[in-house]
């Protein structure tokens, strides 16, 4: 007998996207109250321990509920249960930033919440009737508002089967759906011939899967490790190891990549679902996203019609690109990003920034909220990224001049807010006369709570002002005191907290995270397994340490498929970028270096340097070299510091072109074109790194530094060395990008030499050659020649 299968769903997953409706409305406090909830649970506990021995806190209730071919699991928390003289009544508490006197009854979805729980506790207790309470709790003034009605089991049996077969047709689609995946996935064999190394890289990935831990891969450029993460992701979730893949990047190109490996798999017959999520900014059909019914009319009725939007589409279709998405969106009249993030909850893959799934005001609710457990797989891609950008989401500032500029826009008419806000400058003010540069504190709970009076004050404000720039400004202030406050309460022995005198005068309390793997690790639990990966992981210890918080991860080290004769990689030894050694003579002499290097052979070379007033010295010494030397092959093109997508595409178009002569591209290392961009073949044929990348010295640098020493490591390594060789090693990436390129590589620097940057070589980079000015035609032209 064939078993039924069980369709798993939450409570409160269910009423919100089965009986949401009207607007998407964001001028006033929808996602305030949001933030609201997210917050309330410390006041959540407050209340239940207050209400004394009758009532019992954080119920489980389940419930199935037999439909035709499968079985619908319900399941949630009630917040409390009440044992009455006269019955029961169900509780639920919601708490609110908003005046309590804005609340004149219950809202529709948290209403409905308690009448499930009412329903299933009435049910499996055979009772006639229960009540239902809602309680309402102001954050700020702790004060409670109560609504409460009684309803027969009778009539609550009535209204939840019509809830439950509202969604029944969901819950079928994927059934039916899962099944075709699955047996399509059965019958998908890797696309390609496994190249050297290959196999193994798919194996690891897929017992790393199998045994729910995770893996950090260094892959050199060519492995090929963007399919060799993907396909035995798909298969373990063919295998029910996992329920979905999400596919993290911080560059739009890698995404790219990721869409052309899922499209190869399709290809051979298999049948997975992918979305890629689009910023708001991007996929908005407004010039600006105001998400309101008076400035968008996709923003009015949205919730009235996007669930038939978004069935119509996961039913007829398995492509999912951003024209089909944005052609659903204009047929039903929905956003466009709201709907791509519905979708995602019915597809097999989400490709997205690290943004949607680790910050922690933009990661996707739907799917990392309330500290649930998705059976996801996360295959993260230029991993390397992750630990800066994990440092800086889980980071937060506050200045005192931002305070001082709100109060003063508000003075007039919000008196309170004003006070509240001149009590927290005053807070700072005290801090600033201590601080000549930079001073760690060891506490800030008093200015936190002095802030959080300050939300509660303009959320005040926030419900009674008219839209318009005032309002805009104080509305940006909430979020980045929110932000502030949200930081504060997860503060724990990996963050600093300092204070700052900056150049410009500004004066900033700051809370920065310093290793952010105990943050990341919250969203990570929430997955089945992690694969980190990158062609620069290295060293291997760092990574681990700032991005896991397990001790028993596994790593793989991928060899490289290049034929080590293909690759020239040059170290010039009488050269440096060391502060005491620049001058105008050793400019001279880097730009001689990148002359030899480019007269070895014609073709397209990069440049990259630590900066951009670094580069353009070398590159006003290069322009006059070539002058003196009447070379007129060679052309120059450099990247400027605030280029747009339009610019950085026409930069890239240059090493496209077919040219009799030579082409230069002067870049700054760390910068857009040292990573993520792919010229394939002779459309790059050379890259010279100048300098070590390691960071300048600054207020944070020191921190991390100094944290990391008294932990015993070498902070100078975590702080400047380890970020300063990535930076090296993507810029070296650039040149050999497929196993039929050649290339050189030269780096300028006699620290490269040292014993501790050698150390993070990368295996492949066994074989270098050392050099002087005067040897580097010679070398370069010989290996043209294939001697």
């Amino acid at each position: 007998m064939e078993e039924i299968q069980t369709i798993r769903i939450s409570v409160r997953n269910l009423v919100e996207f089965i009986l949401r409706e009207g607007d998407i409305d964001n001028r006033i406090s929808g996602s305030m109250e949001k933030d609201a909830m997210q917050q309330g649970s410390r006041l959540h506990r407050k209340i239940q321990k207050r209400m004394g021995s009758g009532y019992r806190a954080e119920v489980p209730l389940k419930f199935q509920y037999p439909c035709d071919c499968f079985m619908l699991q319900i399941e949630g928390r009630a917040d409390g249960i009440v044992e009455e003289a006269d019955g029961i009544v169900i509780d639920e508490i919601k708490g609110v930033m908003r005046d309590l006197d804005h609340i004149t009854g219950p809202v529709g979805v948290h209403l409905a919440q308690a009448k499930c729980y009412a329903y299933f506790y009435g049910t499996q207790n055979a009772l006639e009737e229960i009540g239902v309470q809602m309680t309402y709790c102001n954050l700020e003034t702790e004060e409670i508002k109560r609504f409460r009605e009684t309803y027969s089991v009778g009539e609550l049996k009535k209204w939840f089967e019509e809830l439950v077969h509202a969604y029944e047709k969901w819950a079928r689609y994927q059934i039916e759906w899962k099944e075709l995946r699955n047996n399509s996935i059965r019958r998908t064999e890797f696309p390609f011939p496994y190249r050297e190394g290959q196999r193994e890289l798919v194996s690891s990935v897929y017992r790393t899967i199998l045994r729910k831990k995770k893996l950090f891969i260094q892959a050199p450029t060519g492995v090929g490790k963007t399919m060799a993460t993907i396909f035995p992701a798909v298969r373990a979730v063919g295998e029910e190891l996992g329920e979905k893949i999400f596919y993290l990047t911080a560059k739009t190109i890698t995404r790219t990549v990721a869409e052309q490996a899922f499209d190869t798999l399709r290809g051979t017959g298999l049948r997975y679902k992918v979305i890629t999520l689009t910023a708001k900014e991007k996929i908005c059909f407004c010039d600006t996203p105001e998400c309101n019914p008076e400035a968008c009319p996709y923003a009015k009725g949205h919730y009235d019609r996007v669930n038939d939007a978004v069935f119509d589409l996961i039913s007829h279709t398995e492509e999912l690109t951003r024209e089909v998405l944005e052609e659903q969106a204009q047929k039903f009249q929905v956003c466009p990003f709201e709907m791509s993030l519905d979708i995602a909850l019915w597809v097999d893959a989400v490709i997205c920034d690290y943004n949607y799934v680790f910050d922690p005001n933009a990661h996707l609710k739907r799917f990392f909220s309330d500290g649930g457990s998705g059976d996801y797989l996360f295959l993260i891609d230029e991993a390397h990224n992750l630990v800066e950008r994990g440092r800086e989401m889980y980071s937060a500032a506050i200045y005192k001049e931002d305070i001082l500029s709100i109060r003063r826009l508000v003075k007039a008419e919000a008196p309170k807010l004003a006070k509240r806000l001149d009590e927290c400058s005053k807070q700072l003010l005290e801090l600033k006369k201590e601080c000549e540069t930079y001073q760690i504190q060891e506490s800030v709970s008093h200015i936190a709570l002095k802030l959080m009076n300050v939300t509660g004050e303009m959320e005040k404000y926030l419900e009674e002002c008219e839209a318009g720039e005032k309002r805009e400004q104080v509305l940006e202030f909430y979020f980045q005191v929110r932000d502030f406050l949200n930081i504060y309460d997860v503060l724990d022995e990996n963050y600093v907290i300092y204070t700052e005198l900056e150049a410009g005068g500004r004066f900033r309390l700051k809370l920065l995270c310093v290793n952010p793997s105990v943050n990341l690790q919250s969203y990570l639990e929430q997955g089945n397994s992690t694969i980190f990966f990158s062609a620069t992981l290295l060293p291997i210890h760092y990574y681990k340490k700032l991005l896991s918080t397990e001790t028993d991860d596994y790593a793989v080290y991928a060899e490289s498929t290049f034929p080590e004769k293909h690759r020239l990689l040059l170290f010039g030894r009488d050269v440096s970028t060391k502060y005491t050694m620049r001058s105008e003579k050793m400019y001279e002499r880097f730009a001689a270096y990148i002359l030899q290097m480019v007269l070895g052979k014609t073709g397209n070379y990069m440049v990259f340097f630590p900066s951009y007033r670094f580069m353009e010295d070398v590159y006003a010494c290069f322009m006059e070299l070539l002058e003196q030397s009447g070379i007129q092959t060679v052309e120059c093109i450099l990247q400027s510091q605030f280029m747009g997508e339009e610019a950085r595409e026409i930069f890239l178009e240059n090493f496209e072109e077919e040219r009799a002569g030579s082409l230069v591209g002067f870049c700054v290392m760390g910068g857009i074109f040292s990573e993520g961009i792919d010229l394939t073949a002779d459309r790059l044929i050379g890259a010279a790194i100048v300098g070590t990348g390691i960071p300048q010295v600054c207020t944070e640098r020191e921190l991390i530094r100094q944290f990391f020493d008294r932990m015993g490591m070498s902070g100078f390594d975590f702080a400047y060395l380890y970020p300063g060789m990535n930076k090296v090693l993507q810029s070296a990436g650039r040149v050999i990008r497929t196993e039929e390129d050649k290339g050189v590589i030269l780096l300028l620097d006699d620290r490269f030499l040292g014993r501790r940057y050698r150390e993070i070589f990368p295996r492949e980079w066994s074989g270098y050659q050392i050099c002087n000015l005067n040897e580097v035609t010679k070398i370069t032209e010989k290996f043209w020649k294939g001697k």
